[in-house]
C-alpha cells in the first residue's frame, strides 16, 4: 500500500514538472526570480525530448509499482499517460522532436510576455 502511494506521488510530482515546465514562465510575470528555476527546468526537459531519453521519476514510478504488486509500464510518462489522449500511436523520435520544439515555442512566449512586463515596471 504504501509503494502504491509512493508511485502515486511520483506520478503527481512528474505530472507538476510537466506543468511547470510548459506555464512557468508566465508565473515569473510577477515573480522576478522565477526564471532561475525554471529556465533549468525548461532545459532539462528538452534536453530529454531532443534525445529521446525518458524522464528519471518514470523507471522509479515502474519500480515502486512493481515493488506494490501492479504492472509497471514500458516507455515514458508522457508516452504512457498523455500520449494515448493526444496521440493514437506510439511515441515516435519525430514526436519528441515536435515536444521539444512545442516546448521551446511556449516558453519562447511566455518570457516574451515577461520580458515585456518588467521593462514595462510591472
Amino acid at each position: 500500500m504504501v509503494l502504491r502511494v509512493l508511485a502515486d506521488l511520483v506520478l503527481i510530482l512528474h505530472l507538476g514538472f510537466i506543468v511547470f515546465v510548459l506555464v512557468g514562465g508566465l508565473l515569473a510575470i510577477r515573480r522576478r526570480w522565477l526564471p532561475w528555476v525554471h529556465l533549468p527546468a525548461v532545459a532539462w526537459a528538452m534536453v530529454l525530448e531532443f534525445s529521446g531519453r525518458i524522464c528519471p521519476p518514470t523507471p522509479l514510478e515502474n519500480w515502486l509499482r512493481q515493488a506494490s504488486g501492479e504492472a509497471g509500464f514500458p516507455g515514458g510518462f508522457i508516452e504512457h499517460y498523455l500520449m494515448p489522449v493526444v496521440y493514437p500511436d506510439e511515441l515516435t523520435p519525430q514526436i519528441q522532436m515536435y515536444l521539444g520544439f512545442g516546448v521551446l515555442l511556449i516558453n519562447v512566449l511566455a518570457y516574451s510576455l515577461v520580458w515585456r512586463g518588467w521593462f514595462r515596471g510591472k
